[in-house]
């Protein structure tokens, strides 16, 4: 059997060892030990234990899937408003291209400054409704996108 030269008989004592730490890392350890009111002699005996414990391996994974059923969450909003806003805007393009007449070649430029001026009115009135809300996604109820 390897010799080491930690290695002494169960005496019931605990052994000492030395570590070398970077130093934001030693910091970040003090300072959760003195927010815990720990030892940092104890705070990195239970992380070496929870390392090393059989079931570490199951809690890293329970973890790991309690932040992807998150983000998997996250990506299904997302396609939900996403999918609101693709129907609004294809609900305001067909009644605006149905209802919409051409209009004569002497009254496009006065038209064209008129849209420019209430193109700016919408933008304001939209920086005010992101700003103070409520959002569109919120008034539509969350059953009606399925």
């Amino acid at each position: 059997m390897p010799q080491h030269s930690d290695f002494a008989p169960q005496t019931g004592r605990k052994k000492r060892l030395s570590i070398y730490l970077d130093p934001a890392l030693s910091d970040r350890l003090a300072d959760h030990a003195d927010r815990n009111a720990q030892s940092r002699s104890m705070i990195a005996e239970a992380a070496i234990a929870s390392l090393l414990s059989p079931d570490a391996d199951e809690r890293r994974e329970a973890a790991l899937a309690k932040r992807l059923d998150r983000i998997d969450r996250t990506i299904q909003r997302l396609e939900r408003d996403i999918g609101i806003a693709n129907e609004a805007f294809a609900i305001f393009m067909r009644s605006w291209l149905t209802s919409t007449t051409a209009l004569p070649e002497t009254a496009q430029a006065a038209a064209h400054a008129k849209g420019g001026e209430r193109y700016d009115k919408f933008l304001e009135a939209l920086g005010r409704r992101l700003a103070k809300g409520p959002r569109l996604r919120q008034e539509v109820p969350e059953d009606a996108s399925q």
